[in-house]
């Protein structure tokens, strides 16, 4: 189930929320500039379900997202237990970072937490199936897939070069409660 916890930056140890309610989850995001929403993930993916199956399983809600939000580009990262390259995607994003646009993920399948750094706090939001997660261009963060990562996301991009990671160098990613470990 989704879960929100949020931590003071330099306190990983102390929690200042933590909460699986969809609306309080919204709400304290929406005070950061992050959107958070529930949607309809209904289609069951085939196991060997790439890019093209996904995209045409999920074509209105994505055209439309594109649509409203001006949106140009988007692309389906889709991770298994077994996939060889899941500990080098694991470290990849798992870097904190920044985007010069906004990052919208629509999680499909499985689940994946994001951890977003604002104003003195560490938002730790563990993104599900039905999960719609917008983050303004500027905010630090990262993403953690797991040890044994099992999610499917639409990313959908402003920029027709999609994913483009400034990282910050800043380790603090290491100090904080790992996913799925």
């Amino acid at each position: 189930m989704t879960q929100l916890t949020v931590y003071p930056d330099t306190d990983p140890a102390r929690t200042l929320i933590d909460t699986r309610d969809a609306d309080k989850i919204a709400a304290t995001l929406s005070d950061i500039g992050v959107v958070f929403e529930r949607w309809e993930a209904s289609a069951e993916l085939a196991d060997d379900a790439g890019q093209d199956e996904v995209l045409a399983a999920y074509d209105a809600q994505v055209r439309k997202l594109m649509r409203e939000g001006g949106y140009q580009t988007v692309d389906v990262v889709r991770v298994k237990p077994d996939n060889p390259d899941r500990a080098a995607m694991r470290q990849k994003f798992f870097a904190e970072h920044t985007h010069a646009e906004d990052e919208v993920r629509f999680f499909v399948e499985g689940a994946g937490a994001f951890y977003l750094r604002k104003d003195g706090r560490v938002f730790r939001v563990v993104c599900e199936r039905n999960d719609l997660l917008s983050v303004p261009a500027g905010i630090t963060h990262w993403f953690d897939t797991g040890a044994a990562p099992h999610f499917c996301a639409i990313r959908i991009f402003t920029s027709k070069d999609g994913w483009v990671g400034n990282f910050t160098g800043d380790d603090i990613a290491t100090r904080f409660p790992a996913f799925g470990d």
